[in-house]
């Protein structure tokens, strides 16, 4: 059975376990493990008064030892751990907090219950408000002295409370008094009282060597001082005699900071901008000691003019103005939490200079939503759509943003999440989320994986969804065009890593189109623009929207009148091959085989089968460059094109995959797959081909022709060619026989020319004799040049 953890003070050092009364003890020790919930929050190891340094502490705990056969008597033993207090207190204090300055969030937050409490046992005795002042906390840091002293106006502690609340480490009076509303039903409950471990008080020995908590309670005409030095396993309360020291009523708490953090946390400024991160919204006003300054006129003698005797008495005065320096208290937390009032209360302005204020932002938002949730999971939110996209770069696709504020009960708790609340694609979604009970470590400071945050996320990405429709439904559509030019990359990579969330995403997707150039378009948009008779939604990626525009892919689909979508960011193919299809259409990529537009008869298939022999002529003269050579479907104008295999992948994604940093060829080689040449038959080049292929097959010219049909196609159809420079060559050999004496070129500029080179190459190779012979001026019947 589970072992129960209750606290018990030792009369002396206890060096082993030891027994209860008549009970036998093994030689062997264990750690106290740790209890769960409020059985830990109610019972504690007590921190002994006066005990010397290192005492043992124990707890006793009830333990099967053993289970005997059926049949016979099973035998108990009770045991007691035994806690050595410094070693827990360092564990506490080093092992829970990952940052030191969390120890004023645990104080204030402290201080805050103090208050609560106060206020609500005074709903019903009123005289515990009397003669108490205003319910606040009040911080002062004293930079000389290497101080800090949170004072509070709350409900104090008598002598007896002190031992048990601040002597028993580990027991909770925030838990102790909630569990006493409880009982008592006629009260009610107070949820917004924030302690629960009864750890944070001794976060102050972070940075305290020191600490002193000089308490009154209105229960109490007696005012005590605790008093506590780090490292130390036993405190010392006495009762407070210094009438300048006295309480009306509450806490002070001061802490003697360590020579290391003195400098840094007393501070005021540091003070300051702890309470606004971690404190703002706490529902009690905090003022914190601060330097200020201010313009004063002062009166000074003015000097006599030369030759003028100065009269005692009747010198004139002069007013000046000086700027003055002088401490005082400033509010902190004066921004509200606009998360706990009711929307319909709240104007579109107080949500926009909210947004500003808590996330340091100058542009107001494109959208905000503000709901509260109930059930299974209570939390309230309020979430925006920034006006503008991160400037930075390394923000951009990162979910360690630190755009999302989780509080606990107004308390700050983290901004670094990686992931838990949002998924990545909607990292740059801003906004507070205010829960009263999240599965947090005892620190407060991660928050850890259960159904709860599961279910917690999935809310607030609905809500999200809900907020950007509500943008994309707007009559005005400059700030979606705004929202999908600062977030779209957002949208598409939310296709990639969310598929659970498609049917949301698709419909706030844009893209250019072959009929909207100029602007995006909706996949709604398209599929209403769709004739009857077509079954799929075609695309095309290329790497700008120029290119895509010339792509002989859309030859035959224009002149049909058919739509198709431009993708043209590197992220939008991957993005829409994930979604693969959209309201019973699929997504069909126009530059690849098997492409089907409906218009197959009889004329193409005579076609097919007159072209068979030129498919199977220019296969053999490209060889494994491609799989095969058939007639396209696709052109119209264009001679030719070269279309990638059904499974690998396009030119476009190998184009991007050829970029990668950390590429891997051997992949390259795998996923390329496998290439088709298509002819269009109604082009004057194939029809000279296929003569050719009848006629003179073995023609070197025919031949050549078809290298570079090949790669030019490469070149058209976004592949790179293996060898530009092969292939710059091939064109300027051509463009020599075309142009070759086309404009009347002088022979002495031609005999020049040809000396020139004929006098390089004799340098370069001696002994050779170079035949220089004249280009011929005789032009065929075929060239393009002749008149």
């Amino acid at each position: 059975m589970a072992p129960a953890m209750s606290g018990a003070l030792g009369a002396s050092s206890v060096a082993a376990l030891r027994p209860c009364a008549g009970r036998r003890v093994p030689a062997a020790s264990s750690v106290a493990p740790r209890g769960s919930g409020a059985a830990r929050c109610a019972r504690g190891v007590r921190w002994g008064a006066g005990s010397s340094r290192g005492r043992l502490v124990k707890a006793r705990c009830d333990a099967a030892v053993a289970e005997k056969p059926a049949g016979e008597e099973a035998a108990e033993e009770k045991f007691e751990y035994q806690a050595e207090v410094s070693r827990l207190m360092d564990l506490i204090v080093h092992s829970l907090y990952s940052h030191k300055e969390v120890f004023l969030r645990e104080l204030v937050s402290n201080a805050s219950d103090a208050l609560d409490k106060l206020r609500f046992l005074g709903v019903t005795d009123s005289s515990l408000l009397a003669d108490g002042g205003e319910l606040e906390i009040r911080i002062k840091p004293d930079p000389d002295a290497g101080t800090i002293t949170i004072t509070d106006t709350g409900v104090g502690m008598t002598k007896d409370e002190l031992k048990d609340c601040l002597g028993t480490i580990a027991q909770s009076g925030t838990s102790k008094f909630l569990k006493a509303l409880k009982d008592n039903k006629d009260l009610g409950a107070d949820n917004s009282l924030i302690g629960q471990f009864g750890v944070g008080f001794y976060s102050a020995f972070l940075v305290a060597e020191k600490v002193v908590v000089s308490t009154k309670s209105p229960k109490s005409d007696k005012q005590y001082v605790w008093e506590a030095v780090a490292d130390s396993s036993s405190y010392v309360i006495k009762e407070e005699t210094d009438p300048e020291k006295m309480l009306t009523r509450g806490t002070q708490i001061t802490l003697f900071l360590r020579p290391d953090d003195k400098y840094e946390f007393a501070d005021p400024s540091r003070i300051q901008g702890l309470v606004k991160n971690y404190s703002q919204f706490v529902s009690f006003p905090i003022y914190t000691w601060q330097e200020k300054s201010r313009t004063v006129e002062v009166e000074e003698d003015e000097e006599p003019k030369e030759g003028e005797d100065a009269i005692e008495g009747e010198r004139k005065k002069k007013k000046k103005t000086i700027t003055e320096k002088y401490w005082d208290w400033e509010l902190a937390n004066e921004t509200k939490p606009i998360w706990m009032r009711n929307p319909k209360e709240i104007e579109k302005t107080e949500y926009n200079e909210f947004y500003k204020k808590t996330f340091n932002e100058f542009l107001d938002p494109l959208a905000h939503t503000h709901f509260t949730t109930e059930g299974e999971v209570e939390f309230r939110s309020v979430l925006y759509v920034p006006g503008m996209a991160p400037l930075s770069n390394e923000e951009i696709m990162n979910p360690k943003t630190k755009n999302i504020r989780l509080y606990v009960k107004r308390v700050f708790i983290s901004d670094d999440f990686d992931g838990e609340l949002f998924p990545r694609y909607l990292s740059f979604v801003k906004g507070v989320v205010d829960s009263n009970d999240l599965p947090l470590n005892v620190s407060r400071e991660i928050l850890q994986e259960s159904r709860i945050v599961r279910i917690m996320r999935k809310r607030l990405v609905r809500k999200t969804f809900d907020m950007i429709e509500e943008i994309a439904e707007k009559d005005d559509k400059e700030d979606y065009k705004k929202f999908w030019e600062s977030f779209g990359k957002f949208m598409k990579l939310g296709c990639i890593e969310d598929t659970g969330n498609h049917k949301r995403l698709a419909p706030l997707l844009r893209f250019h189109s072959s009929k909207n150039e100029g602007d995006t378009i909706s996949l709604d948009q398209y599929v209403e623009n769709m004739p009857e008779n077509q079954k799929a939604i075609y695309y095309i990626a290329t790497d700008s929207l120029q290119s895509a525009k010339t792509a002989p892919f859309l030859e035959k689909l224009v002149q049909k009148d058919i739509e198709v979508l431009y993708l043209i960011e590197p992220i939008d193919e991957v993005a829409i091959q994930n979604l693969q299809t959209y309201k019973e259409k699929k997504f069909v990529d126009i530059s690849k085989e098997d492409l089907e537009l409906g218009d197959e008869d009889d004329e193409n298939k005579e076609t097919k089968q007159e072209y068979t022999l030129l498919c199977d002529w220019v296969k053999q003269q490209l060889g494994d460059k491609v799989a095969k050579v058939q007639i396209s479907k696709r052109l119209s104008s264009s001679p030719c094109v070269l279309v990638s295999g059904k499974f690998g992948w396009s030119a476009n994604m190998e184009r991007l995959m050829k970029a990668q940093t950390l590429g891997d060829t051997s992949s390259l080689e795998f996923m390329r797959g496998r290439r088709i040449f298509e002819i269009n038959p109604d082009h004057p080049i194939v029809k000279d081909l296929n003569a050719a292929c009848k006629n003179e097959p073995d023609s070197t010219e025919a031949k050549r022709a078809v290298e570079l049909l090949y790669e030019t196609a490469l070149i058209s159809s976004g592949y790179t060619p293996e060898s530009p420079a092969e292939l710059s060559g091939k064109i300027y050999e051509m463009m020599a026989i075309a142009l070759g004496g086309r404009w009347g070129r002088s022979d002495t500029e031609d005999a020049e020319a040809t000396a020139g080179e004929a006098s390089a190459e004799a340098e370069s190779s001696e002994g050779m004799v170079t035949e220089v012979i004249e280009p011929s001026e005789v032009r065929p019947e075929s060239d393009p040049w002749r008149d």
